[in-house]
C-alpha cells in the first residue's frame, strides 16, 4: 500500500514502463549476479557442513567484516533469534578498542572460531582486527595446525590479499561471487556460513528469496500491469516519484525492535546504491514506538520532506494498536506513508523480503540515473586515512 499526502492511493495511477525496461536491463548488468539467487550446490554443502563442526568445536563464532561483510547476516540472526551452540559475535566493522576489547573479553578462555569476510583483504578495520583475532587463537591453542583448522575466509576465489593468505596458510575457504557487491552479497557464503552456525534454516531462506524471484520475473515476463504484482517495481518507482517532489528523506519504520539491525542493512542498501552525483534520499530509520517518543514531534509537524515506508510484520495488543494509531496520524499529517507487508518473521519470508528490497533498490537507482553497484565516494576517506597512516 502506498498512500499520499492527500490520502490518494498512489498505486492507482502510477506508470512501471520504465521500471520494468531497467529490470530487464538488470539481466545483463556484470554486478547483478544476485538477481538470479544463484546457488552452488557444492558449495552450499561444504557450508553445512562446515558450519555443523563449528557448532561442535566452538562456543563462539567472530565474525570479522564491516558493511555488506556483516550487517545482512547479522540483521537475519537478530529477527529470528535463531538457538544454536555456537554464539555469533562480531568485530572488524569499527575501529574503537573497547568494541573489540569486549569480543576479546567474552572468548577469553572459551573455544571460539573466526570467520573473516573481506573480498579484498585489506579493508583496514577487518585487517586490523583479524590481526588480534589470530594472535588470540594462538594464545589459546598454541599450535598453527589447530589454529588454522579454526580460521573461515570468505574471500575472492583467485586473487587479493586474504585469498593469498588463505591459501598459504590454509584457511577452509568460502568465495565471494566476482559479480555480486558487498552489500547484495548476505545470500551468498557472506552471509549463509555464519548463518548456518547460528542455526538459521538457509534452505528455507533460499527458498524464500527464490520463490519472490520466480513470482516477480513471471510477472514481468506476461507484461503485468498490476502493482502488486510488480512490487518491487511499485515501490521503486513511487519513492522516485516523490524524490522528484523534493522528499529527500525516507525513514524505514518497524514496530519490532529485533529488526532493528535489518533496518541498518536496508540504509547501507540504498544510501550506498543510491547517494552518488548530488543525487539520492537519505536513508533513516525508526523503533517505534520508542522513537515517537524522541521524533515524534517532528515526524508529525516538521519539515515535509519526508516519506515514510512501514515494515509490517503481525503484531499482537497493545503494539498492533500503536501501528495502526501511528499510521493513522502521520497520513493526517501529510506525510507520504508505504506499507510492506511481511507474513511473519521466519526464514522463508525473511528471503523473500531481501530479495525484495534488492531489486527494488538497483532498479530505484537506474531510475534516479546512477549506478547501483558502484561506491566511489567511499574510497576517499579510505586514501585519507591511509595517507594519515
Amino acid at each position: 500500500m502506498a498512500t499520499g499526502p492527500d490520502g490518494q492511493n498512489e498505486l492507482e495511477n502510477i506508470d512501471l514502463n520504465p521500471a520494468k525496461k531497467f529490470a530487464e536491463e538488470l539481466r545483463g548488468d556484470p554486478m547483478a549476479g544476485w538477481l538470479t539467487v544463484p546457488v552452488d550446490r557444492a558449495e552450499l554443502l561444504k557450508i553445512k557442513q562446515t558450519a555443523e563442526a563449528v557448532n561442535q568445536n566452538s562456543e563462539y563464532l567472530v565474525c570479522v567484516g564491516i558493511g555488506g561483510s556483516y550487517l545482512g547476516h547479522k540483521a537475519i540472526i537478530d529477527a529470528l533469534i535463531p538457538k544454536s551452540k555456537t554464539k555469533i559475535l562480531y568485530a572488524g566493522n569499527n575501529l574503537s578498542t573497547l568494541s573489540l576489547k569486549k569480543v576479546l573479553d567474552e572468548i577469553d578462555g572459551k573455544d571460539f572460531s573466526v570467520n573473516v569476510i573481506s573480498k579484498s583483504g585489506t579493508t583496514l578495520e577487518p585487517s586490523l582486527a583479524f590481526e588480534v583475532l589470530k594472535k588470540k587463537l594462538m594464545e589459546r591453542y598454541k599450535d598453527e595446525d589447530r589454529v588454522k583448522s579454526r580460521i573461515f575466509a570468505t574471500t575472492d576465489a583467485r586473487s587479493g590479499a586474504l585469498h593469498d593468505e588463505a591459501e598459504e596458510k590454509g584457511y577452509t575457504t568460502f568465495v565471494v561471487p566476482d559479480n555480486i557487491g558487498g552489500r547484495y552479497s548476505v545470500l551468498t557464503a557472506v552471509g549463509l556460513f555464519p548463518l548456518a552456525v547460528a542455526g538459521v534454516d538457509i534452505d528455507k531462506l533460499l527458498f524464500g528469496a527464490t520463490a519472490e524471484k520466480d513470482e516477480f520475473m513471471t510477472n514481468l515476463a506476461k507484461n503485468s500491469n498490476v502493482p502488486s504484482e510488480l512490487a518491487p517495481l511499485s515501490y521503486a518507482t513511487i519513492r522516485q516519484k516523490y524524490h522528484g517532489k523534493y522528499h529527500d528523506v525516507e525513514i524505514l519504520a518497524s514496530f519490532e525492535p529485533e529488526l532493528q539491525t535489518l533496518q541498518e542493512w536496508w540504509k547501507q542498501l540504498f544510501g550506498e546504491s543510491e547517494g552518488k552525483d548530488g543525487k539520492g534520499i537519505f536513508p533513516a530509520s525508526v523503533i517505534y514506538t520508542t522513537d515517537l517518543h524522541s521524533l515524534g514531534q517532528y515526524l508529525q509537524q516538521g519539515r515535509r520532506n519526508i516519506i515514510e515506508t512501514f515494515l509490517k510484520i503481525p503484531l499482537e495488543g497493545y503494539n498492533d494498536i500503536a501501528e495502526r494509531a501511528t499510521i493513522a496520524a502521520h497520513k493526517e499529517g501529510k506525510i507520504p506513508v508505504f506499507e510492506i507487508g511481511v507474513k511473519q518473521l521466519d526464514e522463508e519470508n525473511l528471503g523473500r523480503l531481501i530479495y525484495f528490497f534488492e531489486l527494488s533498490c538497483a532498479i530505484s537507482a537506474k531510475i534516479q540515473g546512477v549506478n547501483p553497484f558502484d561506491q566511489p565516494g567511499v574510497e576517499t576517506y579510505k586514501k585519507n586515512i591511509k595517507s594519515m597512516l
